[in-house]
């Protein structure tokens, strides 16, 4: 991609890119949200009344579908590697479909304790496996925008599952209650999309159908300013080591775990929250639909902030600050006084702010993971924390607290302050992390400060800055001059003396010196 046209040929692949890629990724997640997040509309018609459901039960069977996305990680991590994302995908999308069809067929808490969790088994691998194909797909500079269109598809589906469930729910049936109607609809929904999946996706960029031959090296090229790779199929444990070993890891998984904690306020409890405010439940299904609209809107304009201003950690901050004024009206005003409704609906959709924080976080961590295998299993480990999250979630409301739940209310707001916490200490990880590679390029004869084209908004090849030191044989190879492998605990292309060509060696951001960590 030289000389005259770069940035035509990078605006087209581009576009390429997107109309198939993109469009899949959007239409699969929108599915996987809208099949989990059904659970609490079928509430509002009559589930937990036709299951028999008691107690404590509601929240259990809200948590088994994480418990078993947690449980799963390890597997999940692996499979996203070794397996082409042709054939995992679709397989997940099947199985996960099935599962929710057959929630139409339960009758007790066994039934649907099963069913939903093979729901989550399968839907484990959808988060981290979106996150990896968005790396290896796009530019850092194009992938807040990539993840906000299919991560903001949470509002979209809030708003489908909404209309779906007040035009499901006046269905008149002596075979079927509205609940399983609901359920029956969305689940088959899913199961017809695995093949048109199985069909369309391409695994990677050298097998794409949707490039020509002429165009795979330059779709190739433009991502090298990345430092990320583009994918590989050998699975290496000494990334797996790596990864568990720093503490910006587990940095992501508390962010995960608190977000997702302080979500399920809205995710299982926000059309119970919406009853308990007086309404009934066909105006309840139809109060969520702003709600998705929100959670739309804010996921984009967040994540344009966040690719506009290169900035993610100030953005985050910033997006907790409203859902903490949301959850301390819920707190504070009193349920029982009709003139509240309106603030108490304000406040409850205050808390849509949150989900744009996901994405900002997701974008976060691929950009600034390097190597296939650390940037699956840490994707699995924030998924992994999100599992966790919403396992603990929902525990924080019990049922004897219904309908204000404000000991749950009081939890989701501490949590609210410790993730803003967490997220300033990652940023200042981040800079120590650059200062440190900055160190390391000037050791081994680089500029101390190399230019991040991949965070250009415009496409810029390279560029060919050589060492001012010509390295010996021994350096990034062994005593006898034999060059270093990836995964060899070395510095990998420190006898390179050109920037850019450590991109494609499935380094990790921590052997690869030339890696620019983004705040």
């Amino acid at each position: 991609m030289e000389g005259e046209g770069l940035a035509e040929v990078n605006k087209r692949i581009r576009r390429q890119t997107d109309k198939v890629i993109l469009v899949i990724l959007t239409w699969v997640y929108f599915l996987q949200i809208l099949d989990k997040s059904v659970l609490g509309y079928a509430a509002t018609f009559g589930l937990r009344e036709s299951t028999h459901l008691v107690g404590d039960q509601y929240s259990l069977v809200s948590s088994i579908l994480p418990i078993a996305q947690l449980v799963s990680q390890p597997f999940m991590s692996f499979l996203i590697v070794r397996v082409p994302h042709r054939v995992l995908m679709p397989t997940l999308i099947l199985g996960w479909g099935v599962a929710q069809t057959t929630m139409s067929a339960c009758r007790n808490f066994g039934d649907l304790l099963a069913t939903r969790f093979f729901l989550g088994l399968f839907e484990a691998g959808c988060l981290p496996l979106f996150g990896v194909i968005t790396s290896q797909w796009y530019r850092r500079a194009e992938q807040p925008l990539r993840v906000a269109t299919w991560y903001g598809t949470n509002g979209l589906s809030t708003m489908a599952a909404s209309a779906l469930s007040y035009g499901l729910g006046h269905i008149v049936s002596d075979r079927l209650a509205s609940w399983q109607i609901i359920f029956l609809f969305v689940g088959l929904l899913t199961v017809c999309t695995a093949p048109f999946v199985a069909w369309k996706l391409d695994a990677d960029i050298p097998s794409a159908r949707f490039l020509s031959e002429e165009d795979k090296p330059k779709a190739i090229e433009r991502l090298r300013a990345n430092q990320t790779g583009t994918g590989s199929g050998e699975f290496r444990w000494s990334q797996v080591g790596e990864m568990m070993l720093e503490p910006k890891t587990y940095l992501w998984f508390a962010m995960s775990l608190l977000l997702n904690a302080a979500a399920s306020v809205t995710n299982t409890f926000g059309p119970i929250i919406l009853n308990g405010l007086g309404f009934d439940k066909y105006r309840t299904s139809l109060l969520n639909i702003p709600f998705g609209a929100i959670q739309w809107i804010v996921i984009m304009v967040s994540c344009i902030a966040a690719q506009r201003f290169r900035i993610k950690s100030v953005v985050l901050v910033l997006l907790t600050l409203l859902p903490i004024a949301g959850t301390v009206m819920l707190y504070v005003l009193p349920r029982d006084d009709p003139s509240q409704q309106t603030p108490l609906l304000v406040g409850y959709y205050l808390l849509a702010i949150m989900y744009g924080i996901n994405p900002i976080i997701v974008t976060w961590i691929v950009g600034n993971t390097a190597g296939t295998t650390k940037k699956s299993t840490v994707m699995a480990v924030y998924n992994a924390g999100s599992s966790a999250g919403q396992v603990i979630g929902p525990l924080l409301f019990n049922a004897r607290d219904a309908p204000a739940y404000l000991p749950g209310l009081r939890g989701v707001l501490g949590i609210f302050v410790a993730l803003a916490g967490c997220a300033l200490l990652q940023l200042a990880n981040l800079v120590f992390l650059n200062r440190r590679q900055a160190a390391r390029r000037v050791r081994n004869g680089k500029p101390a400060h190399i230019k991040d084209t991949s965070m250009e908004d415009r496409y810029e090849a390279v560029g060919d800055t050589t060492s001012a030191v010509e390295p010996a044989v021994a350096v990034g190879g062994d005593a006898d001059g034999k060059p270093a492998q990836p995964g060899d605990g070395v510095e990998v292309g420190a006898a390179h003396t050109r920037i850019g060509d450590n991109a494609f060696l499935d380094l990790t951001d921590r052997q690869n010196d030339e890696f620019v960590y983004i705040y």
